[in-house]
């Protein structure tokens, strides 16, 4: 790959990152009303919630494609505890809740490091669907057999299958994009994130109509196609990254912005139906590492799959 591009994304994006902490700290300053002072401290926990993550994306690709493959591993198992943590098991659910910690995770991230592909895309919808009931039902607990049971292969759907879709694009392979793959990630990433910042500053100058009220009472259609239009562009102007076109780089970013938008509001409603404000406690100021890779778990495998589908031989 070429190195100077990583170095002109990454710069561009610590200058960006500086620019907002000294935003931050000027709006604090000048913030009188209590809903200013909200509206700050929030903008001031992403942009340090984004320095952590530069720096995180940084070492990955400074170390290899192996602890990018580790950190979203771990990602995965603290995201998929944090939803299980909130759904709570019984003994009876003991084995399999082991299994899909102990089994399928490691298992996932093995088979992209193996690239085999054909059992990645299979190995969680299939054979852990199958395999985690008959473990649970083994025990002889009836009670509620359904819901429990739903309960973890969802979660391990949405936190390990669908999360493992962003390192999975490590192991494409587009004739004349040989050793390009980190930079679609960096692509993702960067689209889903940077589209979850426009549609929250779209939101809150110009949202008037909301989404899913009851649901996320701060998502807008203001927010959401100011913000995700805003992200389409950058997206476009970002295909010198990736094997598209600038035309198909946007429509791809348009893809990330609404499958993440989906991905948020379904999260969302998970965490309304169990009487929670956010997933964990991990990230100050942003709740868990699940509140931060909500937009990814359905951004992710769309993408991996339109890139698969249309641009692999």
């Amino acid at each position: 790959m070429d190195d100077r591009r990583i170095i002109i994304l990454l710069a561009g994006v610590i200058g960006i990152l500086l620019a907002g902490s000294l935003a931050s700290f000027v709006l604090s300053r000048r913030a009188h009303s209590e809903a200013m002072q909200t509206t700050v401290r929030n903008l001031e926990s992403r942009v340090k919630a984004w320095w952590v993550m530069v720096a995180i994306f940084a070492a990955a690709f400074l170390l290899g494609p192996t602890v990018t493959l580790i950190l979203f591993a771990l990602t995965s198992f603290y995201c998929l505890r944090e939803m299980i943590t909130l759904t709570p098991t019984r003994p009876a659910d003991h084995r399999a809740v082991a299994t899909a910690f102990y089994v399928f995770i490691p298992l996932q991230y093995w088979l992209i490091f193996d690239e085999w592909q054909t059992v990645f895309a299979i190995a969680i919808p299939v054979y852990a669907f199958l395999l985690l009931p008959v473990l649970t039902v083994l025990a002889g607990e009836t009670d509620h057999f359904l819901e429990r049971t739903a309960k973890l292969q969802w979660g391990l759907m949405l936190t390990v299958y669908c999360i493992s879709h962003a390192p999975a694009l490590l192991i494409l392979d587009i004739p004349g994009h040989e050793g390009e793959n980190f930079l679609w990630l960096f692509f993702l990433i960067a689209v889903v994130q940077l589209s979850d910042v426009l549609q929250y500053v779209f939101g809150k100058l110009f949202g008037r109509h909301k989404v899913a009220p009851r649901i996320s009472p701060a998502k807008t259609w203001e927010g959401l196609i100011g913000g995700g239009l805003s992200a389409a562009l950058v997206g476009a102007g970002l295909f010198w990254i990736t094997p598209f076109s600038p035309l198909q780089a946007g429509g791809m970013a348009l893809a990330i912005v609404v499958a993440g938008f989906c991905g948020g509001l379904v999260l969302s409603a998970i965490k309304r139906s169990l009487g929670a404000k956010d997933w964990g406690t991990m990230i100050e100021g942003h709740g868990g590492a699940l509140d931060r890779m909500d937009s990814v778990t359905f951004a992710a495998p769309i993408f991996f799959h339109l890139t698969n589908y249309f641009f692999v031989p």
